[in-house]
């Protein structure tokens, strides 16, 4: 196969990493046929079963390799627990919201639906106690 086609392949084969989802496994195949097609562009010739040979065993050494740094990597700013345990946080209303009516509330730095589930109303910029979330809505409580 010509060098050429193995860096086609091997771009090809990163990009779709991107749109895959399963935590890095495409992109080293890629990585794997990107090394053969530069063996054969710096002149190293090799027949296509022994091309075929290169591809996997540099492709799963290093998945071998690089597969559990990078995950552990990526991993590391993901949060740990469940994300959406939100209920018993403080939000802030950004608007007035009367009592059984609904506004909008600041939450983590995000401006969610707000619903109003408590006797008195909530007045704009004051704080709000999180009950629950029913779907893209915070039912709150003054």
């Amino acid at each position: 196969m010509n060098w050429w086609s193995w860096l086609i392949i091997g771009l090809i084969l990163m990009a779709l990493e991107a749109v895959t989802p399963g935590g890095f496994f495409v992109i080293f195949f890629g990585v794997g046929a990107v090394i053969v097609g530069l063996m054969e562009a710096a002149g190293l010739h090799m027949p296509l079963a022994l091309q075929g040979v290169v591809f996997v065993a540099t492709s799963v050494a290093a998945i071998l390799v690089f597969r559990k740094p990078l995950l552990a990597r990526f991993n590391k700013t993901t949060p740990k627990g469940h994300v959406d345990a939100i209920a018993g946080e403080t939000a802030h209303a950004l608007d007035d919201i009367p009592a059984g009516g609904f506004g909008k509330a600041e939450l983590r730095g995000t401006a969610w639906n707000a619903h109003n589930v408590g006797d008195a109303p909530i007045a704009r910029a004051s704080r709000c106690h999180v009950e629950r979330v029913d779907g893209l809505t915070l039912n709150v409580r003054a």
